[in-house]
């Protein structure tokens, strides 16, 4: 009798695992830091030298500026001239000085 107790506890365990994983919000999914594609003052964190946190890049696009994006979608953004996302700090759109 003790086994069939610890079986049930086991798959109600399971089950009560699976129905909290498929009901998570949608603000609970794997993100990543993409590169390059916020707009000025949208970026999330350290944009990279002569800022220092959200919201502080002061170029569209800024290279060094990140932005917190669903896992695998970066490089699927799209950005205007041939621009892509990257999952590394870039050497484009810096700003002067």
């Amino acid at each position: 009798m003790s086994n069939m107790k610890t079986s049930l506890a086991v798959a109600g365990a399971v089950a009560a695992a699976l129905t909290a994983s498929m009901t998570a919000p949608a603000h609970a999914q794997a993100k990543e830091k993409c590169y390059g594609v916020s707009l000025a003052g949208k970026n999330d964190c350290a944009a990279g030298p002569g800022t220092t946190c959200a919201g502080t890049s002061t170029v569209d696009y800024q290279g060094n500026a990140w932005t917190l994006v669903d896992a695998g979608t970066c490089a699927e953004i799209e950005l205007p001239d041939d621009r892509m996302g990257s999952l590394e700090p870039l050497e484009r759109d810096l700003p002067a000085g």
